[in-house]
């Protein structure tokens, strides 16, 4: 190190981005001091004032440290701070930082949430943030934020929101491409209108019974666990979606043609069978299929799903390459009229991955049949994987079907396998 150039040795140190590294490297030599102004990035991890017995308070180590760096872009703070600790930090980087990360730890603070200026009041100082992570975060009320006018990517993980708070925090963020809620509670009613929004994830804790309409005409990913009423009408770019409701049942689907989807997840424990028909013919032409729900019926009522026609249910699908199968969805392509609509010709034609989840014993010979139909006229089937789960049955009727599942193994080895 001593042998190379000013400013390799600083490019080199520039690279590093925890704080405790950076603290260490600065009492080395005058020389490696002097490259802490050209660090791009600075990391708080949790721990970092384990053991301090310093002086100065925390608030004031980072900010003194942010006062050494002429440009940094990403400020990442794990450690417990102030509001007004934040404040001061983010007066002397604000002009020139890019991504800013924090973990809030106010979740159940409702006086520090509803003090002035609060934690989150005090993040519009940083008008030129790209990217902001929040972790627990309270937000009760609206944060006082101004326009992020360049602010593309917003996640919030592990938070407690009303809904009006939410709806004010996206207003002030028009231009965000990418939106991730995780573990989020306290919605009813979320509205999410951002017009060049391409990725979304929502994950809403709680009891599952919440509504969201979504108004994003450039949506090509999106994820939402724990809505019962969804409302997407702008779906002509969208290419994965994902539905599940761990908690609630889904009652409602609303979306627009989805011309361009390619992947569709459906999982729960309960949909009305309204909803899946309809995401089912929504999907004409998707390429991958997953389908975990146990149960249809509405309200309290807990049912099988209805009669699912094979061929009808491929020939509505003919781009499909994948398709996981689990559950009640199997079980209704597996009924005794199924399979009656066969016809000379018949084939399906994309179908190239099939994996299979098997619980119960109960209509054994209609299932062999399905997964034998599955191989006989999937010409382009590569992989079966049959899963057998928790199969609750000491009758004799287990272990004959379990054989048949060997044997149909046995005949097609090289593309059937069991797990």
């Amino acid at each position: 190190m001593e042998s190379l150039p000013d400013a390799i040795v600083q490019y080199i140190l520039s690279h590093l981005n925890n704080a405790r590294d950076v603290a260490v490297c600065s009492c080395v030599s005058k020389r490696w001091k002097e490259s802490l102004p050209y660090l791009k990035s600075l990391y708080f991890p949790r721990n970092s004032f384990d053991g301090y017995t310093g002086s100065d308070s925390p608030d004031i180590v980072i900010w003194k440290m942010l006062s050494s760096i002429t440009c940094l872009e990403e400020l990442v703070v794990y450690s417990p701070f102030t509001s007004s600790g934040l404040a001061s930090w983010l007066l002397l980087v604000h002009s020139s930082l890019k991504h800013l990360e924090l973990r809030m730890d106010n979740i159940t603070d409702y006086k520090a949430c509803v003090d002035s200026p609060s934690k989150l009041d005090c993040v519009s100082a940083a008008k030129n943030l790209e990217s902001l992570k929040l972790w627990g975060v309270l937000m009760a009320n609206s944060p006082k934020w101004d326009v992020f006018k360049n602010l593309k990517s917003l996640e919030i993980v592990g938070a407690r929101l009303e809904d009006s708070a939410l709806s004010a925090a996206l207003r002030a963020c028009p231009k965000l491409t990418n939106l991730v809620l995780l573990g989020c509670e306290g919605f009813r009613s979320v509205s999410v209108e951002l017009p060049y929004l391409e990725q979304c994830k929502l994950d809403f804790y709680g009891l599952g019974n919440c509504s969201l309409s979504l108004t994003c005409p450039k949506i090509e990913l999106l994820e939402v666990q724990g809505c019962s009423w969804l409302r997407v009408r702008e779906t002509t770019c969208l290419r994965k979606l994902l539905i599940a409701n761990n908690s609630g049942r889904v009652y409602m689907v609303d979306f627009g043609k989805l011309s361009a989807l390619e992947s569709l997840s459906m999982r729960g424990v309960q949909w009305c069978w309204d909803a899946i028909s309809k995401m089912l013919e929504w999907s004409s032409e998707v390429k991958h299929l997953y389908m975990k729900v146990e149960f249809t019926g509405d309200l309290e009522s807990l049912l099988p799903f209805p009669e699912v026609d094979f061929v009808e249910f491929f020939n509505s699908h003919p781009k499909l390459q994948k398709f996981d199968i689990h559950g009640a969805m199997f079980a209704a392509l597996c009924q005794k009229n199924s399979l009656k609509n066969v016809e000379p010709g018949f084939v399906i034609p994309c179908l190239e991955e099939v994996v299979v989840q098997v619980r119960s014993p109960l209509n054994a010979e209609q299932k062999m049949s399905t997964l034998e139909s599955l191989l006989k006229y999937g010409k382009n089937l590569k992989t079966m994987v049959i899963r057998i789960l928790q199969m609750k049955s000491n009758h004799s009727s287990s272990d004959d079907f379990f054989d048949e599942i060997c044997r149909l193994r046995f005949m097609n080895r090289k593309i059937v396998r069991i797990e």
